[in-house]
């Protein structure tokens, strides 16, 4: 497994302080990675964009000042989407995971092939996905909201409102833990100062 840096282990750590896991509603994944190793990647190694990212993740994140900080973000979101299920990337492919935006900008999380099939499997019924970034890292935060966790049918009970009301609370929880962790990064930049190697995951894989 390849070496994170020492801001990346300290940001890990406030996470998992954070109480992150905690929630008996879903599944929940949280990836971060460091946006220069995405960075010298696609630099050495152009065509894993094509690889890796679909089509419209592509032209969202070019279209962009900084491409390489939204594939960050997409491949972390992707990241966190298949934890949150309880893969990881076993037995899938890069695209089975897609980012896109609806007309306010929002990110959401689009299943296809065997992560859909997985989050049929499982009564997943939506996952809810947050994407935050300083200068140095990208965050992506998913919740796998699950079948059983809908609210049951009782006399006036809107099971339509529960639900939101649920994924208002799960929202409320992942964005003050992304606003957290900007705040914790901008402390903490200035001290890491090692370079760190580029990670396994984004190595181009050998079967590809």
């Amino acid at each position: 497994m390849a070496r994170r840096s020492k801001q990346t282990e300290q940001t890990l750590r406030s996470v998992q302080r954070l109480g992150v896991g905690a929630s008996t509603l879903a599944g929940l994944g949280v990836d971060i990675i460091e946006i220069d190793r995405m960075e010298r990647a696609i630099e050495r190694t152009p065509r894993i964009v094509q690889r890796i990212f679909s089509d419209e993740e592509r032209a969202y994140a070019q279209a962009k000042a900084h491409p390489a900080t939204h594939f960050a973000l997409f491949f972390a979101a992707k990241e966190a989407v298949l934890k949150a299920l309880g893969t990881g990337f076993s037995g899938m492919r890069f695209t089975d995971v897609e980012v896109v935006h609806d007309r306010h900008g929002k990110p959401l999380a689009v299943l296809h092939g065997h992560a859909q099939e997985v989050a049929d499997n499982q009564g997943v019924v939506e996952v809810q996905l947050s994407l935050s970034y300083t200068h140095q890292v990208g965050v992506a935060s998913a919740v796998a909201i699950k079948e059983e966790h809908r609210p049951r049918k009782e006399e006036n009970l809107d099971p339509r409102e529960e639900l939101t009301r649920q994924f208002k609370e799960m929202r409320a929880m992942l964005d003050d833990m992304d606003a957290r962790l900007k705040e914790y990064d901008s402390d903490e930049a200035s001290q890491d100062t090692q370079e760190p190697q580029e990670p396994q995951s984004l190595q181009e894989p050998a079967s590809l």
